[in-house]
């Protein structure tokens, strides 16, 4: 069952650090724009994964093809992408060692939450960080 207790998902954002954002955008009218540039205002290091702008930046961040390239540890994976998509999204931050997914609002795959909690990483699913952080009273991080 992906994390819905207040506390549960209040407790994984203070203990995140480092986000990898899959579908980030470097369009401004994007709601990926928007949610990257809060996630990185209240201190968290967002790394931005999409392979039609990889080697681009967006909010000084390299934008990475896929995850297995970023070669470092990631705390979370924030998908966005669509329902039908976020599958392999989750498979890649199983693979890739991450410790939880958060798939956006209306991103909802119960198959791939069950995958992702089968092997260990805390799922939430159909929420948005930027609007969990305030609603929650998740103190800046750093």
């Amino acid at each position: 069952m992906p994390l819905s207790d207040p506390a549960a998902i209040k407790a994984l954002l203070e203990e995140t650090r480092t986000i990898a954002m899959i579908g980030a955008s470097d369009r401004p009218n994007r709601p990926s724009y928007g949610v990257m540039a809060r996630l990185q205002q209240h201190g968290y290091r967002v790394i931005p994964v999409n392979p039609q702008i990889t080697g681009e930046h967006v909010h000084g961040e390299y934008v990475f093809r896929e995850l297995a390239q970023i070669g470092e540890p990631i705390d979370m994976v924030d998908i966005f992408r669509r329902s039908d998509a976020a599958g392999e999204a989750v498979d890649a931050a199983i693979a890739c060692g991450a410790k939880a997914v958060w798939l956006q609002l209306g991103v909802i795959d119960e198959a791939a939450a069950a995958r992702a909690e089968a092997a260990g990483l805390k799922v939430v699913m159909d929420r948005c960080p930027a609007i969990e952080i305030p609603r929650l009273g998740v103190a800046p991080i750093g």
